[in-house]
């Protein structure tokens, strides 16, 4: 009974701090950070990363790219900026994808940790509050569109894999996955696309269905991603400062692993509109 109650208070508080963010800007933004230092955290004794720069390179690109225009005084070399962070980014996560089909251990040599913590975490958290400006005007419409969408995906997968689920997605990471949860993730997420569309004029439905297959497998594939890590260090959670659920990081890491993959398409998408 206890430890339902812990797990019931530790959610509200994640889901109200959650929808704080959205208020404005700079809540958001300050809201996100404490996140990312949290998640860089558990990240670092996931590696065993026991260096603390993962924290000042993760402070830096954050403010740079969540303040440019306060600080620079201008969009100017924004644009370029971003499109260098996302391309390496979304390198380095196609590596860890990689990795995580055809390496029994994803390899945490050296200053590979430090690549890791800037281009798998640092940067990819960085692509949360860019999502609500790619316009050029704040709007939060979309990244709260996109955790809805997590959030469908991940409890109709358990709920269709629990009741139908016979073959198993990736056994050697997650051997509660299947490939019925996975498909019923991502059919449950498609339709919420269309009843989010309903209320967001912003972008067109078929829009919001690209989008939910963005989220359902990207975020699919990082949830495992830091399940193999998870395995490798020989742990349950990414931490217990959410009790009953775990670490932050085991609640973020598939929006995470999507967001810059979800920043893409909306690029993609102005550019062609």
């Amino acid at each position: 009974m206890k430890e339902s109650i812990l797990r019931g208070v530790s959610g509200f508080v994640y889901v109200a701090l959650l929808l704080l963010s959205f208020l404005n800007e700079h809540t958001l933004i300050l809201i996100f950070y404490i996140f990312g230092m949290i998640c860089i955290s558990e990240f670092k004794k996931l590696i065993d990363l026991k260096h603390w720069s993962p924290y000042v390179i993760f402070t830096i690109i954050y403010i740079i790219f969540g303040y440019w225009k306060l600080i620079i005084t201008s969009n100017v070399g924004l644009n370029p900026s971003t499109q260098i962070l996302l391309v390496i980014t979304i390198f380095v996560q196609l590596f860890l994808v990689k990795d995580l089909f055809s390496e029994k251990t994803i390899p945490l040599v050296g200053f590979k940790k430090h690549i890791l913590s800037t281009f798998y975490l640092s940067s990819a958290f960085v692509f949360l509050p860019l999502i609500t400006t790619y316009n050029g005007e704040f709007d939060t419409t979309i990244l709260l569109g996109s955790f809805i969408l997590v959030w469908v995906n991940d409890s109709f997968a358990y709920i269709v894999g629990k009741n139908l689920g016979k073959q198993k997605l990736f056994p050697s990471v997650s051997p509660k996955k299947t490939i019925e949860g996975f498909l019923g993730g991502i059919l449950f997420a498609c339709i919420a696309s269309y009843f989010i569309s309903l209320y967001t004029p912003q972008i067109t439905y078929t829009s919001w269905l690209i989008i939910s297959i963005i989220v359902s497998t990207l975020g699919t594939l990082g949830d495992l991603v830091e399940s193999k890590f998870k395995r490798q260090a020989q742990v349950k959670d990414s931490g217990t400062i959410m009790p009953g659920h775990g670490g932050l990081m085991d609640r973020l890491d598939s929006i995470i692993f999507a967001a810059p993959f979800i920043y893409l398409f909306l690029r993609l998408l102005k550019y062609v509109s």
